[in-house]
């Protein structure tokens, strides 16, 4: 239970973080747009291309930070990161499959996420997928630790 409840927090970080960025984004291009014409830029949800670029943003957001450096904002924080099976580094295609294949674990209310609970190498259907698995990346945890109790 431990993973899936580790996994399932980075995941809720990484949604703030990048919606956050997202609506600053659209809240700069506002103000540019704004001091530029004069005119106000109404953003709604139900505009198509607003949704689109979301989707675009979030490809963005979730293949580069597994590509870079095998982890997000949200799992940097609770110190986790993607590898490949074998353990090495995942790479930029194994990040952009693992974008791709992550809605199919939602489908079915989340049964793709079934293997992090009863799998016996706890991956989700996007990890087998991808040929990828999540890790505990234990030197990052060790310096948080390091930091805390130097208070």
């Amino acid at each position: 239970m431990r993973g899936f409840r580790v996994a399932f927090y980075a995941f809720a970080v990484d949604v703030g973080v990048s919606l956050g960025v997202f609506m600053l984004a659209l809240a700069a291009i506002s103000f540019a747009a704004r001091v530029l014409t004069g005119k106000d830029i109404a953003w709604n949800r139900g505009d198509v291309w607003v949704v689109v670029a979301y989707a675009v943003w979030g490809f963005i957001y979730f293949a580069y930070s597994w590509a870079a450096g095998g982890r997000t904002a949200g799992m940097a924080l609770f110190g986790v990161r993607v590898v490949r099976d074998d353990g090495t580094d995942a790479s930029g295609r194994r990040a952009v499959v693992r974008t791709l294949a992550f809605p199919l674990s939602f489908l079915f209310l989340g049964l793709g996420f079934a293997g992090i609970l009863v799998g016996g190498r706890r991956r989700a259907l996007h990890d087998v997928i991808a040929g990828t698995a999540v890790i505990y990346s234990w030197d990052v945890k060790a310096a948080r630790l390091r930091f805390l109790s130097r208070g």
